[in-house]
């Protein structure tokens, strides 16, 4: 908030949305002007935004976490490389790790599963020092065009909690929007601050949301070939958690055991069985809709892919 309040763009309004169901954002001080939605129990990042969403009239939304600090002219940049870009209907950050002199993101990546991972994450920030076209944001820290977000339907809050960035860049570029990323718009995060960098909840929730993504959002070529990644991906995390590095690595040394990351992954394609009835219909809605080819759109994925073993390896 405080670093909100440093912008040099002035013509903005800050809406906080409380998911802690115990109205803990209203016993703090904020600046006049500044509005705040409670929610009864936590909706979901999703649900949080598209409910500031609508309880504004902008034509920008820009999505900021809590645990992150905006450079003053974070806001200002963004707006103005859209406003120069009418067909951009999404602008990504520098987001660096907070206090580091790395990336935490540059864009984001997919992987032919269905998996993302932060483009440029861990690397110097001067391996991206020019804008350009990147697939889609960080949903941490970006800029949405609100036109974009009324024709795509916003965030799907039955992702709850990550990957929705993922699925709402993907629907955005079906519908033809492109994003630019803007390295003059620089941000700190307190990477997974939330979730914690290798929680259960942030196993299960990558695990299921990037089924969901897969199946509304990848063409069939990429569709079929996809258990094949998942299984490169499972066994490049075997491979890395026997010599100690990765996420699974990780996620043994917080004390979670190796059978508990099958099950994650089991109890996740049960939930794609459960909601495989509406995510085919979403799937077909984005069909009807899209103005780019499937050929496109796997050239789009081949363009910004990203390697299980390199996911397995972050």
């Amino acid at each position: 908030m405080e670093s909100l309040g440093r912008q040099t763009r002035r013509d903005f309004e800050v809406v906080i949305v409380d998911n802690s169901g115990q109205g803990l954002v209203r016993r703090g001080t904020w600046a006049v002007g500044v509005r705040v939605l409670e929610n009864r129990e936590n909706a979901g990042f999703g649900a949080a935004v598209n409910a500031g969403t609508g309880a504004s009239q902008s034509p920008y939304v820009a999505t900021l976490n809590d645990d992150t600090v905006a450079d003053p002219r974070w806001l200002d940049s963004l707006v103005c490389a859209l406003e120069r870009r009418p067909d951009a209907g999404m602008g990504a950050s520098q987001v660096r790790l907070f206090g580091e002199p790395r990336l935490d993101s540059a864009g984001m990546l997919v992987c032919g599963d269905g998996s993302s991972k932060q483009r440029g994450h861990g690397r110097p920030p001067e391996d991206f020092p020019v804008a350009e076209e990147t697939l889609f944001p960080s949903g941490s820290a970006a800029l949405y065009r609100r036109a974009m977000l009324d024709e795509i339907g916003g965030f799907d809050d039955r992702f709850f909690l990550y990957c929705e960035d993922t699925d709402l860049g993907l629907r955005a570029r079906w519908a033809g929007w492109k994003c630019l990323y803007v390295p003059d718009a620089l941000v700190e995060h307190h990477y997974s601050h939330s979730a914690g960098p290798a929680s259960p909840v942030k196993a299960y929730y990558v695990e299921r949301n990037r089924l969901f993504v897969l199946v509304k959002n990848f063409p069939l070529a990429l569709l079929l070939a996809a258990p094949f990644v998942a299984l490169a991906r499972y066994f490049w995390h075997a491979w890395y958690l026997l010599q100690g590095r990765g996420s699974a690595a990780r996620f043994r040394a917080e004390g979670q055991a190796g059978a508990k990351m099958v099950w994650y992954v089991f109890r996740a394609h049960l939930a794609l069985a459960a909601h495989a009835g509406r995510l085919w219909r979403q799937r077909r809605a984005i069909r009807a809709r899209a103005r780019i080819t499937p050929a496109v759109f796997r050239h789009l994925i081949r363009g910004y892919s990203v390697s299980a073993r390199r996911i397995a390896g972050l």
